[in-house]
């Protein structure tokens, strides 16, 4: 068993999770990725305990202490007076009761520290510059192809490779995403840049008419990343690299609390994003012959809870320990 070829499409948190639970379990995972190196991607993301319990057992805890801030509280926060409407125990209350920690990170630094660890344990695991093409399954494998003309061989395929899958499409057909009536904006802000006291509680929720707002630390506390979720029936274009100025969203925020009015218009000008969110239809298996999916490619999530970064980082764990 521990000889089977395990070809994983995609080196994302999910994939490069996956990866590293199937080498603790003896295996020796190829993840291929389409970019021609592994980088800066992405801002933000909160790692809540059921995700550590993973990263903890596939040997991640220290880089998580030294990557990661481990707030002590969180809040809500009225969003027009700046009210502390609710104090929320993210500190050793949190740990005790779900038996690990909760973290703020940024998503390149847990992506780096991932990659690290398993190139690692076998330094050719990770194959970039391998965008997915196509697949064929026969009766004893699976044939991979990719956009540079190379081809792979493999026993079992998981696709890992996001939102926009190209395994999932192979495997149940292409799907249209619905606008779900919001959009998001998405920046990071030095910490420095912002008048004393904005940042209290260090993460917090505010949630006013037809919008959110959340931020927290990250970086040792010398970057706050927010993202603000707003009603919108006039905007649909999906993407993740779209250009948002200064003004509009503080046209959107207007009439809320000066801090986070404050922290947008602190934003560099080139550092603030906005994407329309768009949902599919769940699927009723995730699995084809050979070939599987996990996180967003299973099971894409809207970033209401915080939770899809985590749901990909329990995948991973969870197909390297069913056996």
């Amino acid at each position: 068993m521990s000889q089977l070829n395990i070809a994983i499409i995609g080196a994302g948190i999910a994939g490069l999770t996956a990866a590293r639970a199937l080498q603790g379990f003896g295996f020796k995972p190829v993840v291929y990725e389409q970019a021609p190196v592994l980088g800066e991607v992405g801002a933000g993301l909160t790692v809540s305990p059921n995700a550590t319990h993973v990263l903890n057992a596939i040997g991640l805890e220290g880089a998580l202490e030294r990557i990661g801030m481990r707030p002590e509280r969180g809040g809500v926060k009225h969003w027009k007076t700046g009210e502390l409407l609710v104090e929320i125990s993210r500190g050793n209350e949190m740990r005790e009761k779900y038996g690990a920690a909760y973290y703020q990170v940024h998503r390149a630094d847990l992506h780096r520290e991932l990659a690290d660890l398993v190139v690692t344990t076998d330094e050719q695991a990770i194959r970039t510059n391998h965008s997915f093409k196509g697949l064929e399954q026969d009766s004893d494998g699976v044939t991979l192809f990719f956009e540079n003309g190379h081809s792979a061989r493999a026993d079992v395929v998981i696709g890992a490779d996001g939102v926009r899958s190209r395994v999932r499409e192979q495997l149940f057909g292409k799907d249209t995403p619905r606008f779900t009536g919001y959009m998001a904006f998405r920046g990071l802000v030095p910490f420095a840049h912002l008048p004393a006291g904005t940042i209290e509680p260090s993460s917090c929720l505010s949630t006013g008419p037809g919008r959110s707002f959340t931020r927290y630390l990250i970086r040792g506390g010398s970057l706050v990343n927010f993202v603000g979720l707003t009603e919108r029936d006039d905007w649909r274009e999906e993407g993740w690299s779209i250009r948002a100025t200064i003004k509009e969203m503080l046209d959107e925020y207007s009439g809320w609390y000066e801090g986070v009015r404050a922290i947008i218009a602190a934003t560099p000008p080139d550092g603030l994003f906005k994407w329309a969110l768009f949902d599919r239809e769940p699927l009723s298996e995730w699995t084809r012959g050979r070939v599987t999916l996990i996180g967003d490619a299973a099971h894409p999530m809207l970033p209401f809870l915080g939770q899809g970064a985590a749901m990909g980082i329990e995948d991973g764990m969870v197909i390297a320990s069913t056996q």
